[in-house]
C-alpha cells in the first residue's frame, strides 16, 4: 500500500462522531499519541488501523484513502492567484496548512470563490438585466469541469471497465470499427450503420435504442466513427456506473447530468481506443507526439490531447496537461484540466497566446512559454482541428485545440526542443485569462477595462491602450 497521510480525513471523521482523541484511540485500540501524530500527518496509516477505522467507524476505506488533498490545494493555488486577491497571498505552506487543518473551511472558501468566479465571468458578458435572476448559477460546462478536476481528471472505474471490455474485444486499431460494431450486434443486437448527409443533414450520430440502431453521418471520418460507436457502448454497458459517477458528482439539473453522462462515455471511449499503459508507454518514448499517438492507436489529433490530460493514475502518472479549444472568435468550446492553469470559461482567451496564430497556420504546431498574472509559467502547443464538414458553407469550419503543462515538466516534450527553457526574459509571453479580469498595466492588447481594478488615465499622456495612460 502507499504511504497514506490522512490527518486532516481522520480529524474531520473523529469531530464528526464528537469524540476525543482519547476515546478515538480506545475505539481504534491505539494510544492517543499515536492517533495525535496520525492527525498531525507525522505517521502513515497502517492497514491494521484502517481496519480498524472501517470496522469501528462503519467507512469506505476508499473513502479515507482518497488523493483529495492534493486536488484540494491544487484549487486552493489556483484560486488565491485570482487577481481578486492583490495583498498578502498565502504561500505554499500556509495553504497546506490550511488543508490539512481545516478542510471544511477550505471547501466552503472554494465554493464562495466558484460562485464568485461565476459571477464575474457571468457580469462581463451580462446583456441586459433580465439576466440578473440568473448572475451566481453555474453552467452545465462549469459543473462538470469541476466535477472531472475534483477528481484529477481520472475515473478509475471507467480505465477499469475499458480495459475489461478490450481484453474481451480482441483486435488491433485498425479493426476497431468492425470489432465493435460486431460487439454491439452480438451483445446488445444493436445495429450501426453509415447515412448519407441528406438523410442527416444536422446531426453526426443519432442511437435509437428502441429500434436497436445507431446511425453514423458519412460527414464523420474513420477515426471519429470509431470513437462515436465506443460512446454507444459505454452508454449501453455501463448505465449503472454511469449513473453512479453522476450522483457522485452532486450534479442537480438535468441538462448537466446529461452533458455529464456524455462526457463520461466520451471518457470511457478514449480509454477503450487508447488504453492506459500502452498510451503512457508510447507518450513517454516519443516525447509526446501526438501524430504518432494518433497513428498508433487510430485516433485524432484533439482525442489524443484530451487524453493525454487523464493520464493520472497513482504509480503511473503522466505529464498533467491542461486542454483549451477554440473558435476563431476566441469561444471557448471544451477545456479540461490536471493543471494549476486556470482556463476561461468563455469566449475572451488572451490574444497575446500564440494559439489564436495557429488559425492563420494550419496543421503547424506553434509552442509557446506563457506566464500568468501571478507569475507561474506554462508550455503550451497549438494546432487545428479539422470538425466535419456537412456543406459547403462549413468548409473552412476549423477549431484550435491547445495543450499545455507546467514549465518544469517542458523539458519532456518533444514540441519544446525549438524553444530555450533555460532563458528566462523574452522567451516567456506574459497573458492573462481575459481583459476583463486581467490586472496587467500597459498591455499593449488589453481590449476592456478590468472590472476589478481601476487603471491609471492621465489625460496628458497616452499609453499603448484607451484603458490607461
Amino acid at each position: 500500500m502507499r504511504k497514506a497521510l490522512i490527518g486532516s480525513q481522520l480529524r474531520q471523521l473523529r469531530r464528526d462522531h464528537g469524540h476525543t482523541q482519547a476515546e478515538m484511540a480506545r475505539r481504534l485500540k491505539i494510544s492517543p499519541a499515536y492517533v495525535n501524530l496520525l492527525e498531525n500527518n507525522q505517521r502513515a496509516l497502517s492497514v491494521p488501523v484502517l481496519m480498524a477505522l472501517t470496522e469501528a467507524y462503519g467507512i469506505d476505506m476508499r473513502e479515507l484513502l482518497s488523493d483529495r488533498d492534493a486536488a484540494r490545494l491544487a484549487e486552493l493555488r489556483s484560486a488565491v492567484a485570482d487577481p481578486a486577491f492583490v495583498r498578502d497571498r498565502p504561500d505554499l505552506p500556509e495553504l497546506r496548512g490550511a488543508v490539512d487543518h481545516a478542510p471544511r473551511l477550505v471547501d466552503l472558501f472554494l465554493q464562495l470563490y466558484r460562485s464568485h468566479r461565476s459571477a464575474v465571468e457571468r457580469l462581463s458578458r451580462l446583456g441586459d438585466a433580465a439576466a440578473a435572476g440568473d448572475l451566481l448559477s453555474s453552467s452545465p460546462e462549469t459543473l462538470i469541469h469541476d466535477f472531472f478536476r475534483d477528481n484529477s481528471n481520472y475515473f478509475a472505474a471507467l480505465e477499469a471497465a475499458a480495459e475489461e471490455i478490450r481484453r474481451q474485444i480482441v483486435g488491433a486499431p485498425d479493426d476497431m470499427y468492425a470489432l465493435l460494431k460486431r460487439y454491439l450486434r452480438v451483445k446488445f443486437q444493436i445495429d450501426v450503420r453509415q447515412t448519407g448527409i441528406d438523410e442527416m443533414p444536422d446531426t453526426l450520430r443519432v442511437f435509437d435504442d428502441s429500434a436497436g440502431r445507431v446511425l453514423l453521418s458519412e460527414a464523420l471520418d474513420h477515426p471519429n466513427r470509431v470513437f462515436q460507436v465506443a460512446h454507444v457502448l459505454a452508454l449501453v454497458e455501463l448505465p449503472g456506473l454511469l449513473d453512479d459517477l453522476i450522483a457522485e458528482s452532486g450534479i442537480a439539473t438535468e441538462q448537466a447530468r446529461a452533458r455529464c453522462r456524455v462526457e463520461l462515455a466520451n471518457y470511457f471511449a478514449a480509454a477503450l481506443l487508447m488504453p492506459y499503459m500502452p498510451f503512457l508507454e508510447l507518450a513517454e518514448k516519443t516525447a509526446y507526439d501526438i501524430d504518432r499517438l494518433a497513428a498508433a492507436f487510430g485516433t485524432t489529433f484533439e482525442q489524443v490531447g484530451h487524453r493525454l490530460t487523464t493520464l493520472q493514475r497513482d504509480g503511473a502518472r503522466g505529464i498533467g496537461f491542461f486542454l483549451l479549444r477554440i473558435d476563431k472568435a476566441g469561444n471557448v468550446t471544451k477545456r479540461v484540466n490536471a493543471t494549476p492553469f486556470a482556463l476561461a470559461e468563455k469566449g475572451g482567451s488572451c490574444p497575446v497566446w500564440n494559439i489564436h496564430n495557429a488559425f492563420a497556420m494550419p496543421d503547424m504546431v506553434l509552442p509557446q512559454l506563457v506566464e500568468m498574472p501571478d507569475g507561474a509559467q506554462f508550455f503550451t502547443f497549438g494546432r487545428t482541428s479539422p470538425r466535419p464538414v456537412l456543406g459547403r458553407h462549413l468548409q473552412d469550419n476549423r477549431l484550435v485545440v491547445a495543450l499545455g503543462c507546467e514549465r518544469s515538466d517542458a523539458h519532456r516534450i518533444g514540441y519544446a526542443r525549438s524553444i530555450n527553457l533555460d532563458r528566462e526574459a523574452g522567451t516567456v509571453a506574459r497573458i492573462g485569462i481575459a481583459c476583463h479580469i486581467c490586472p496587467r498595466q500597459a498591455c499593449s492588447q488589453r481590449a476592456h477595462q478590468p472590472m476589478h481594478i481601476i487603471l491609471p488615465i492621465d489625460a496628458k499622456r497616452r499609453g499603448k491602450t484607451r484603458y490607461e495612460s
